[in-house]
């Protein structure tokens, strides 16, 4: 079964930053779309970022353009989420999850969580002065 484990999150001031990690097991990384999403109290979850392998893409949602990053090493089977100038209404429980079919990619509805059925417990980033 495939497994799912983030780390990371935390209380961070805004303007400061923080890196998010995930690390997937039984699964190898370079042949699937990967994400993350996140989730804030009384909102629905949301997609944030996602690499696709199959077509080389990446999606960032629009409020974090030119703030997070997303990457993949493929030697640890890790997926990182490098976000910058974090602003309050970035906080949110972060989640990665994995499309495993890549259906996300072909429907071209990128990093849309009803295609990711792995997910990991979640992390929490709280964004606060």
């Amino acid at each position: 079964q495939l497994q799912l484990v983030e780390s990371g999150g935390g209380l961070v001031q805004p303007g400061g930053s923080l890196r998010l990690s995930c690390v997937v097991s039984r699964l190898t990384l370079d042949y699937y779309v990967i994400g993350w999403f996140r989730q804030a109290p009384g909102k629905e979850r949301e997609g944030v970022s996602c690499i696709s392998k199959i077509d080389g893409s990446t999606y960032y949602q629009d409020s974090v353009k030119g703030r997070f990053t997303i990457s993949r090493d493929g030697s640890s089977n890790t997926l990182h989420l490098q976000m910058n100038n974090l602003k309050p209404e970035d906080t949110a429980v972060y989640y990665c999850a994995v499309d495993p079919f890549g259906a996300s990619t072909y429907s071209g509805r990128h990093c849309v969580d009803i295609y990711f059925s792995s997910w990991g417990q979640g992390t929490q980033v709280t964004v606060s002065s």
